[in-house]
């Protein structure tokens, strides 16, 4: 029997090594064989135990540690909480109830894939804290204007409007992104060519479905979007760590990994969350590539409208001759996150089939939505948007940068981006200062987070463009508090 419990821990090549042992761990746990109080083995000892790095253990204890399955006590180790996380989001019910219903409570099967996809799934907060990475400046969005679209978009909605859609999506909307994109991105395409979807997510989630086998190999940026390697794994697909420098991913590394793989995800633009920008070597080298092995580029550009020493990059899809990019907007970032509206833009011969599979998942998009945005775009008001958005955030960079000087911080910000970077000092353990900062209301998210295989830098994202200036001072102020405690 492991120490672990009766079941045995059996890797697979299904997913990272660690995330496989937080899977087995936290089931473990949940079916009680690690009891409330129990004292885990040393990190050192499980390694050995299991015979796998030693790295990989601590990965999977501080993702288990931060989910609340576990505490750690200086000096005594690791130990199972007494109330676990799922214990706590379950409705209350009176103490009799609870213990004659004790012997009844099972923890859903589910399947393998959806096991895989639980380690990346997330739940935004409700409220923003300093620093969160996610919110753009709410505060500011012209929500008049919104609204009044949306009830003239209403008042459209009559007749033909009100039957079943295109599953592409509305087709004037398609006809004013393309427009948008083809000047702003350089992104060369018809309206034909866009599918409406819900957000970014949607898209990688649609495009995984239709070009990824199970077993298949991914490229994925390392670090990179949680919510892509999550979209591959619900697939079967097995992600594919591929480093990335000041100038992107490194195909060459890529390559030496996995030469065949079927799909390659990207940022190249703002690559997330380091931020750097793909050099166009880079990028003419990950193209040849696709090509070569009959692969497709994900070219996910979610916040590329923010630059602020320039104007935004061209897109790698405009620099694609061979039909091998796979374009990704969203609007989420630009407006709003609840507006659930990104595209593809997909290569002429892959329309058709993803739009027949696109119809067996929702249809279509709501249509009201896309009507407003329609208008918001063609009367120029998301242009003025952008533009006040640009200004808006630049100042607020500057300011949190100016604040962070104080900080024992090696502070890494390229003029791009809704976010900054926060090195931490040797010593310091990220994961400590996040569990502080949140008992200070203040939302940091560890580089970590986002790294499949072990990271050598322990840093922090310190998102800028939802918070005022005095709740960014204010956080910092409260941040420096905490790593001088620590």
């Amino acid at each position: 029997m492991s120490s672990l419990g009766k079941t045995p821990f059996i890797p697979t090549a299904d997913a990272p090594l660690y995330q496989q042992l937080y899977i087995h761990m936290r089931s473990v746990i949940l079916h009680g064989e690690l009891k409330g109080g129990s004292k885990l083995p040393s990190t050192r000892a499980l390694a050995d135990e299991f015979n796998i790095s030693r790295n990989t253990v601590v990965n999977a204890y501080r993702q288990l540690t931060a989910e609340g399955y576990l505490e750690s006590i200086e000096g005594s180790g690791s130990f199972v909480v007494h109330v676990l996380p799922d214990d706590l989001l379950a409705p209350s019910e009176s103490p009799s109830s609870s213990s004659e219903q004790q012997s009844d409570v099972r923890v859903p099967t589910l399947s393998k894939y959806a096991s895989l996809q639980l380690v990346h799934a997330s739940t935004s907060a409700s409220i923003a804290r300093p620093f969160s990475s996610e919110i753009p400046a709410l505060d500011v969005f012209p929500a008049d204007i919104w609204s009044r679209l949306i009830v003239r978009g209403a008042r459209q909605m009559k007749g033909n409007l009100l039957k079943y859609q295109e599953s592409a999506g509305y087709y004037p909307l398609r006809e004013a992104i393309a427009a948008h994109i083809a000047i702003s991105r350089q992104v060369h395409c018809s309206p034909e060519q866009i599918v409406i979807v819900s957000g970014s997510q949607g898209a990688l989630d649609l495009s995984a479905r239709m070009l990824v086998n199970a077993g298949d190999p991914v490229w994925m940026e390392d670090p990179g979007y949680i919510g892509a390697r999550g979209a591959f794994l619900g697939v079967g697909a097995r992600p594919v760590p591929v480093p990335v420098d000041e100038e992107g991913l490194i195909v060459k590394e890529g390559i030496r990994r996995a030469e065949g793989a079927r799909l390659a995800y990207i940022t190249p633009s703002h690559q997330f969350p380091l931020g750097h920008t793909m050099s166009l070597s880079r990028r003419l080298e990950l193209l040849e590539w696709a090509k070569r092995a009959d692969a497709y580029i994900l070219e996910d550009d979610y916040d590329s409208e923010y630059r602020y020493a320039d104007r935004p990059l061209a897109a790698l899809q405009g620099l694609d001759t061979a039909g091998r990019v796979i374009y990704i907007g969203t609007f989420s970032k630009v407006m709003f996150p609840s507006l659930r509206i990104g595209y593809l833009v997909l290569p002429p011969p892959l329309v058709k089939p993803f739009l027949k599979v696109r119809r067996l998942i929702n249809i279509h998009n709501p249509l009201l939505e896309q009507v407003a945005l329609t208008d918001f775009i063609n009367e120029g008001h998301f242009a003025r948007h952008l533009r006040r958005m640009r200004s808006l955030y630049a100042e607020r960079r500057a300011i949190l940068l100016s604040a962070l000087q104080k900080l024992p911080l090696d502070v890494e910000s390229p003029e791009a981006g809704l976010h900054c970077i926060g090195w931490l000092p040797r010593g310091i353990d990220e994961q400590t200062v996040v569990r502080q900062a949140a008992a200070h209301d203040l939302d940091l998210t560890p580089v970590s987070t986002f790294a499949m295989e072990p990271f050598s830098r322990q840093g922090l994202l310190l998102g800028f463009a939802g918070f005022s200036a005095h709740e960014l001072r204010s956080g910092v102020r409260r941040l420096k508090d905490i790593l001088q405690s620590v």
